[in-house]
């Protein structure tokens, strides 16, 4: 019977872990590829909202509101599908699958997803519109910040691959 009782420990941990993510659809779903890797993610969620400025050195998904500045320079904004933002956005990626007020510049690139809207000027050196979203503003490439932007992800990679001969 002791032996009985340490296999069930462990099983009753996996509900609990089913549990987190058995709102998969609603976190997973609007998280970008790269939001998923290992590293820190803050999140804001829906019930939350947030007046003033945000600013970090971590990637972040809103699923709230928010007024305000964003800005998250080298990390990624993920905008959830339940969010509203009202903001000037700075960050290395923003994917958009709410809503967002307010001008977005970013390194890397602008994501507006299928069902995502956002009015405000757009600055990036990479842009991809779905087909079903909403974008009311105007667009500049940036192909300097795309470089940068590319070079410093490199950077960080090799340093997190550990030494190199050259």
């Amino acid at each position: 019977m002791g032996d009985k009782k340490k296999p069930d420990t462990p099983q009753a941990a996996v509900p609990e872990q089913k549990n987190l993510l058995g709102n998969k659809e609603s976190t997973d779903a609007v998280r970008p590829v790269d939001a998923m890797a290992n590293r820190e993610t803050g999140w804001l969620g829906s019930s939350l909202h947030v007046k003033g400025d945000i600013t970090g050195s971590e990637d972040l998904l809103i699923d709230g509101s928010v007024e305000g500045l964003i800005q998250l320079d080298e990390r990624s904004l993920t905008v959830g599908a339940t969010a509203k933002v009202t903001a000037d956005i700075t960050a290395r990626d923003v994917v958009v699958y709410g809503y967002v007020k307010g001008n977005a510049r970013a390194r890397g690139r602008i994501e507006i997803k299928k069902n995502g809207c956002v009015i405000g000027n757009l600055t990036t050196a990479q842009i991809m519109i779905e087909d079903g979203a909403d974008f009311k503003g105007s667009i500049e490439i940036d192909r300097g910040s795309e470089r940068e932007a590319v070079s410093s992800r490199a950077a960080s990679a090799a340093a997190g691959a550990g030494p190199k001969s050259i």
